[in-house]
C-alpha cells in the first residue's frame, strides 16, 4: 500500500545552493536529517553573523543524521547542531567518515576557535557517532511495534564518498510503505576518480537538487583539451595560472588532469610546468584520497596498474606552512616563473587563494582559471563576471583592478546537469510521481521543473513537482 506523501521541511538548501538540511518527518516525535550544512555566498548575506547560523530548529525528535557528502555547505552546522544538543548517530560511506573529521576540524578553525584542545574535544565527541555504511546496503534505523525505517546509500559521483539517501519507511499500523530519494549532490559523467551515479530501481518521492537545472556543460570529454588551451594562453606570458579549487573533489580531480597533460606533453614546458598545492587542508584530503583507492573508480586503477601516479606525481609540489605559502607567493609574483597555482577557496571567500589574487589580479602577465560554479554574491562570481571587461573586485576589503586574464572553463562540474538530472529521474524503472526540487537558484528550480513536466507528459507518466523556493521554510 503506498504511503502518504511525507512530511519534508527544509533547514536550508531550498531556495539557494548552500546550507542543505531537510528533515525527513516519519511521525511527530521521529525524524531524519538529511545533512546540515552551512550558508555560504549571497545565501549567508541575510545571516548578521556567525550566531545566525545556530541550529534554532527542534532536535529532540532526529533518530540521526545521514550526510550525503562531506562538503562544507552539508556538513558546515554539525558544531551547531551538537551545540544544540543533539546526540544521534552521524550516518554516512565509509570514504565519508574517514574524510569528515577533517572537514568539520577546518570549519572549527575557522569559524569557532583556534584552540587546539576544544577542537580535540569536539572531534572526540564527533568520531564516536559516525556510523559507516557500505554503498548499496539497507541500514535498519528503526524496526517495532510503529515503524519500520531502513536507509540506503548510493554512489553519488560528485566527490570521492557522495551518495545519495533512499529512505524505506512502513507504518506498522496501516500497513503503507514508501520510498523517499534524497539526491544530495549528484555528480556527472566523465569525472576523473569517480564513477557516475547510476539511478535507483524505483522511488515514490525523489528530493532532487538543481544546480545546474537551467543549463548543460560543455562537451565534458574533449574539457582536458580546453583546459590545456586555456592554460597555455595564460602561460603565454610567463606568468602564473590561478585556479581557485575546493579543497577536497575539485582539487584531486584537477591533479589527475595534469598528470595526464604532462603524461601526454609534447612541449618541454610542460614537461618542466610546476603544480603547486598551496592548501594545508587539501594537501590533507590528497593524502587520504591516495588511501582510498579502493573506492576510485576502473579507470584510475588502470593507471595505477601501469605506474602512474594521478595524485601523486613529480612535478608536483605541496606547500603546507604559512612561511612557504609566503615565500612562495612573493616568488611567483616577482619572477614571473611560468606555474600553475591551485589553491582554496573554490569561489575565492577566503583561504590562500585570495593572497595569490589580491598580489596578481593587477598583473597582465598572470591569469586565473575558474572551472567551478561560483555562487552569486562570492568574489569568484565578480572576478568571473567583471574580469573580461577590465573591471575590479573587492578583496579584503581592497578593491583590486583586473588586468589579468581570466577565464573559465566549463564542463568540469562536478554537478550533473539538466540532461542528466532529467536521466536520473527518467531512467528509472518506477520513477518518482512526486519530485521536491531543491539545492539550486530559483531559476533554476522553475527551468527544471519544465524540462520534468515536459517529459512527464510525453511519457504519459504522472508527476508532481513542487520547488523548494517555494516552500515555508522551517527554521534554521
Amino acid at each position: 500500500m503506498p504511503h502518504p506523501v511525507p512530511e519534508i521541511r527544509h533547514h536550508g538548501g531550498a531556495s539557494g545552493v548552500t546550507g542543505s538540511c531537510h528533515r525527513f518527518q516519519l511521525a511527530p516525535d521521529r525524524a531524519v536529517l538529511i545533512d546540515c550544512g552551512l550558508f555560504q555566498g549571497q545565501d549567508a548575506e541575510a545571516l548578521e553573523s556567525l550566531e545566525q547560523h545556530r541550529v534554532t530548529f527542534p532536535v529532540e525528535d532526529v533518530l540521526a543524521l545521514v550526510v550525503t557528502h562531506v562538503h562544507i555547505d552539508h556538513i558546515g552546522r554539525l558544531p551547531y547542531l551538537l551545540a544544540a544538543g543533539w546526540r544521534g548517530p552521524i550516518l554516512c560511506s565509509v570514504p565519508s567518515a574517514r574524510l569528515l573529521p577533517l572537514v568539520i576540524e577546518d570549519a572549527l578553525k575557522v569559524g569557532f576557535t583556534r584552540d587546539r584542545a576544544l577542537i580535540e574535544r569536539f572531534l572526540a565527541e564527533v568520531e564516536p557517532r559516525l556510523v559507516a555504511l557500505s554503498y548499496r546496503t539497507w541500514h535498519t534505523l528503526v524496526d517495532d511495534a510503529r515503524h519500520r525505517l531502513r536507509v540506503r546509500l548510493q554512489r553519488a559521483g560528485h566527490i570521492l564518498g557522495s551518495a545519495y539517501v533512499e529512505l524505506d519507511s512502513l507504518d506498522r499500523e496501516t500497513g503503507a510503505t514508501h520510498r523517499t530519494l534524497f539526491s544530495g549532490d549528484l555528480g556527472a559523467p566523465h569525472a576523473p576518480l569517480l564513477p557516475a551515479p547510476r539511478p535507483p530501481w524505483r522511488c515514490d518521492t525523489l528530493v532532487l537538487e538543481s544546480t545546474y537545472g537551467d543549463r548543460e556543460h560543455e562537451d565534458r570529454r574533449h574539457r582536458r583539451d580546453r583546459l590545456k588551451a586555456a592554460i597555455d594562453r595564460a602561460l603565454a606570458n610567463g606568468g602564473t595560472v590561478v585556479i581557485p579549487a575546493f579543497s577536497i573533489g575539485r582539487t584531486q580531480e584537477l591533479l589527475y588532469e595534469m598528470e595526464t597533460l604532462i603524461h601526454r606533453a609534447g612541449s618541454a614546458r610542460w614537461r618542466e610546468l610546476e603544480i603547486i598545492v598551496d592548501s594545508p587542508l587539501a594537501a590533507r584530503f590528497t593524502a587520504v584520497y591516495r588511501e582510498l583507492k579502493p573506492w576510485w573508480d576502473a579507470e584510475a586503477h588502470r593507471r595505477l596498474r601501469g605506474g602512474r601516479h594521478p595524485l601523486s606525481f613529480e612535478n608536483l609540489t605541496t606547500v603546507s606552512s604559512h612561511e612557504e605559502h609566503e615565500r612562495t607567493l612573493s616568488y611567483l609574483a616577482e619572477s614571473g616563473r611560468p606555474a600553475v597555482v591551485i589553491a582554496a577557496s573554490g569561489m575565492v571567500s577566503g583561504g590562500r587563494v585570495v593572497n595569490y589574487l589580491k598580489r596578481m589580479l593587477g598583473d597582465a602577465r598572470h591569469g586565473v582559471l575558474f572551472t567551478g560554479y561560483q555562487g552569486a554574491g562570492t568574489p569568484g562570481r565578480d572576478i568571473q563576471r567583471y574580469g573580461p571587461r577590465g573591471g575590479w573586485v573587492e578583496l579584503d576589503g581592497q578593491r583590486i583592478d583586473i588586468r589579468a586574464r581570466v577565464e573559465t572553463v566549463s564542463g568540469y562540474s562536478s554537478h550533473a546537469d539538466r540532461r542528466n538530472l532529467l536521466d536520473f529521474v527518467r531512467r528509472m524503472r518506477h520513477p518518482p510521481r512526486h519530485v521536491r526540487l531543491v539545492h539550486g537558484d530559483p531559476d533554476a528550480q522553475r527551468a527544471l521543473r519544465e524540462t520534468l513536466l515536459a517529459w512527464a507528459d510525453t511519457a504519459g507518466h504522472p508527476l508532481e513537482v513542487s520547488l523548494g523556493c517555494e516552500q515555508e521554510q522551517a527554521p534554521r
